[in-house]
């Protein structure tokens, strides 16, 4: 058998492998991207035999594989979701992200032999979070999460990577450069982050206007349009010297909130295309770590391993909080939902290529990190979730789509009524946000034709036709028992 077939064969084999062995982790609850990781490690040197050792290669694969995540959930994200909350979720993704790292660093350097900058650099590549793998959960198992609370976490962690990365790449510039001017490292972020910002904005934009005039004869084609326009807004933003990864993001914000040709195709398109870049990263970077090489690093894992799960992410996220009014249970379990993902092992594959002295003690230890945190936090944080009441079972209710352009009424669901306050109503009354109508109430066996003066009880099944996922969700939340008048008020 020639070499292109035989790695075909292995190839498609582990992937398969890898989708139908995720059946299992919805079971039992563990993120589902820690199973590709695991097969990753047991196909490599220490299992079947498996040699990988190109960390190039790996942090090839890793960066293109965060362009078309970063895209994706930029897609996939509302707008009118996000804005009563980007203060939150901006102030975790940046003011909680140099906290984390400046205590995991000091941490680090108190129970290590590294240098300052070296602990620091290991606190910077485990700084930000993956909810990718949060969510995943949630959905598996059917856990609704407060959706205030749901929109903070996806937040930060679609744009806490910008800042994780530019504090990765400064501190190992300083390490190799050793007489970095520190007084240039705010403006350098500051410029970073600004033309980062504005190419995002300003190409999604042209981008828009591009897909919607451009008329093309094979539908298929537009998925390849946007391939094309994600890894060309990340290469120009970079070689201009701003972030890459927040204009990817920004970009994908734009088009995923404007009339966009054949939208629902590309977010189905790209929903697919994420989770295969997340098969293909876990199961490389799976394959770049032996097991056998973690056991003496079992101690200072842990150790780092605990305290960012512990000490520093909690007391980084409450800071973060500080000017917000948010209560206390959302910020403590906002803390533990932090879990650590593949972009910490991309990060520390930066440090690897760098050459630093230390640098494949870092992949270690950010590899035990991540691992310790996938099977930690999460197992545990859907029954944490419960535990503070802001987690509950949710109601299985027939949902359509509409419109491949998104133009008009895009979902369609059967909203379960728990809310007391809603009890003994009219539908006129129930301040419906904008673009929600009711269509019927089912009461028991008996389903109703509702008209304005229409009385709806708790406990009724009552579907709902919204213009778009960000009003059913507003819907969902006025109908949820544990609504808060603040929240109302907030909203």
């Amino acid at each position: 058998m020639d070499p292109l077939t035989l790695a075909m064969l292995g190839g498609s084999t582990l992937l398969l492998f890898s989708v139908v062995a995720s059946k299992t982790s919805f079971k039992i609850g563990v993120p589902t991207l820690i199973i590709f990781l695991a097969i990753g490690m047991l196909v490599g040197e220490d299992g079947l035999g498996i040699e990988f050792d190109d960390y190039s290669l790996a942090q090839t694969l890793g960066t293109l594989a965060l362009n078309f995540i970063l895209f994706s959930g930029g897609l996939d994200t509302n707008i009118s979701s996000v804005k009563p909350v980007a203060g939150k979720g901006l102030s975790l993704a940046t003011l909680g992200v140099f906290f984390t790292a400046l205590l995991v660093g000091l941490f680090t350097y108190w129970i290590t032999d590294f240098t300052f900058l070296e602990s620091l650099l290991l606190g910077s590549i485990v700084s930000s979070t993956d909810a990718a793998a949060v969510f995943s959960i949630f959905r598996t198992q059917k856990a609704g999460l407060k959706r205030k609370l749901k929109d903070v976490i996806e937040l930060e962690s679609a744009s806490n990577d910008p800042m994780a990365y530019f504090l990765t790449i400064t501190i190992i510039s300083i390490v190799q450069q050793g007489d970095t001017n520190y007084w240039l490292l705010l403006p350098n972020f500051v410029m970073q982050m600004f033309l980062g910002a504005v190419l995002g904005v300003v190409l999604g934009y042209l981008f828009v206007k591009l897909i919607n005039k451009i008329s093309l004869d094979i539908s298929g084609l537009y998925p390849v349009l946007c391939i094309g326009i994600n890894l060309f807004v990340y290469s120009f933003t970079t070689y201009l010297g701003g972030n890459g990864f927040l204009a990817i993001y920004l970009c994908a914000l734009v088009l995923g909130n404007s009339v966009l040709a054949h939208k629902k195709t590309l977010v189905m398109f790209y929903d697919g295309f994420a989770w295969l870049m997340q098969v293909v990263m876990f199961l490389a970077l799976g394959l770049l770590v032996n097991p056998s090489e973690m056991i003496p690093y079992i101690g200072i894992g842990l150790a780092v391993s605990f305290f960012l799960m512990l000490v520093a992410r909690p007391l980084a996220s409450i800071i973060s909080l500080i000017p917000f009014k948010m209560p206390f249970k959302d910020q403590v379990f906002v803390s533990w939902c932090g879990l650590r993902g593949a972009v910490p092992i991309v990060f520390a594959t930066f440090a690897l290529l760098a050459d630093l002295p230390v640098a494949n003690e870092i992949f270690i230890i950010v590899f035990f990190v991540v691992l310790t945190s996938m099977l930690i936090q999460g197992t545990t944080f859907v029954k944490f979730g419960r535990k503070l009441g802001l987690t509950k079972k949710e109601e299985e209710g027939n949902k359509f789509s509409f419109n491949e352009d998104g133009d008009f009424a895009s979902e369609l669901k059967e909203v379960l009524l728990e809310n007391p306050d809603c009890d003994g109503k009219a539908i006129m009354d129930l301040k419906l946000p904008d673009g929600a109508l009711v269509v019927y109430v089912k009461r028991g066996k008996q389903y109703i034709t509702p008209t304005g003066s229409t009385v709806v009880q708790v406990g009724d099944k009552i579907l709902i036709m919204a213009n778009d996922k960000a009003t059913m969700d507003r819907v969902k939340y006025l109908f949820s028992k544990d609504i808060l008048m603040e929240d109302l008020i907030d909203d």
